[in-house]
């Protein structure tokens, strides 16, 4: 019962959050120098006093800023994003364009930096001031300090142009007719650089994370205990050690998804990916006000989702979280 009320209690937290999220940058919009109309007027060579004014009266823009936000947070509750002027369709369908790359990016490079991190983290540990040790805690420097551009750049420029092992950029190869597990297999070798490039950097945090947490775990009482009872080192780390040490991990994991839906900005720019973060550039630099909230929208309920999962998955790690 206390899984539950935990549960109800994150969802009904996130509510006010998201309005909060919503509003704020909507109001902070309204402060940046042209709107959509401005952008399409630019696109199509300039327009007349008449024409500029009969487009903002057709995009509300002749409205108060009190009167969009309240319709604006209308629409949204019948789930409504409104229309792309710029790309000439509605905000939902130009996101559900777009979200399935952002989704595999950040999944794919979640995955390989926790799960790369985990294993550094404890081959670290479990060698303390040795050789295997320094070597790891000097490269989780070295990932932790370089921009992901950095790493995108000289990633293309090695393993794409000099060696040509992987493709340099896009999402799948054009026009190339796959499908099936040929299409799946020619995506995943298309993300192997943009995975890495956006994962270095949250796996550099996991190792020292849990290089960190291992130590400490294995100073506990419960822990001796366990090795006094008889119990191989393996079973020790195992059952012992890992699951307590993985708590926060675990927490990071939530904080950090926020973070790496922003870091795919940078990385869905330099491998030309039409993702998200893509779009949320090109709709910052054409004033595509609609479609940049609803990417905030759709990236605030994915961030939300996540730190929810997270929560429980931390409750069911740690009973005490529930009963408390």
């Amino acid at each position: 019962m206390g899984f539950l009320t935990l549960a109800a209690r994150r969802l009904a937290a996130a509510a006010p959050a998201l309005l909060i999220i919503l509003a704020g940058l909507f109001l902070l919009l309204q402060l940046a120098p042209g709107d959509t109309v401005d952008a399409l007027v630019a696109q199509i060579g300039g327009a007349d006093a008449a024409t500029i004014a009969a487009m903002r009266t057709h995009y509300e823009l002749d409205q108060s800023t009190t009167s969009r936000l309240g319709s604006y947070l209308w629409r949204l509750v019948h789930l409504d994003l409104g229309y792309s002027a710029i790309y000439g369709k509605p905000v939902s369908t130009v996101i559900a364009e777009r979200l399935p790359a952002t989704l595999l990016l950040m999944g794919s490079a979640l995955a390989f930096a926790f799960t790369g991190g985990m294993a550094l983290g404890v081959i670290a540990a479990r060698r303390v001031n040795g050789w295997a040790d320094a070597l790891i805690s000097t490269l989780g420097l070295v990932f932790c300090a370089t921009p992901s551009f950095w790493f995108g750049l000289m990633g293309i420029f090695v393993f794409a142009v000099w060696l040509d092992w992987v493709p340099a950029g896009g999402f799948e190869t054009i026009a190339s007719g796959y499908s099936g597990w040929a299409r799946i297999l020619d995506i995943a070798w298309h993300l192997v650089l943009p995975t890495a490039t956006l994962a270095l950097i949250f796996l550099a945090t996991y190792l020292r994370i849990m290089r960190a947490s291992m130590l400490e775990v294995s100073t506990h009482d419960f822990v001796r205990t366990a090795r006094a009872k008889g119990l191989r080192e393996t079973a020790v780390v195992a059952r012992h050690i890992l699951r307590n040490a993985l708590l926060p991990m675990i927490t990071l994991l939530g904080l950090q998804a926020g973070t790496m839906l922003g870091g795919s900005v940078v990385v869905e720019s330099v491998f030309a990916l039409p993702g998200l973060g893509r779009l949320a550039y090109e709709s910052v630099v054409q004033r595509d006000l609609n479609t940049l909230l609803g990417i905030v929208f759709v990236s605030a309920l994915l961030v939300i989702t996540i730190n929810f999962v997270v929560d429980l998955l931390y409750a069911r790690l740690d009973p005490r979280i529930a009963r408390s």
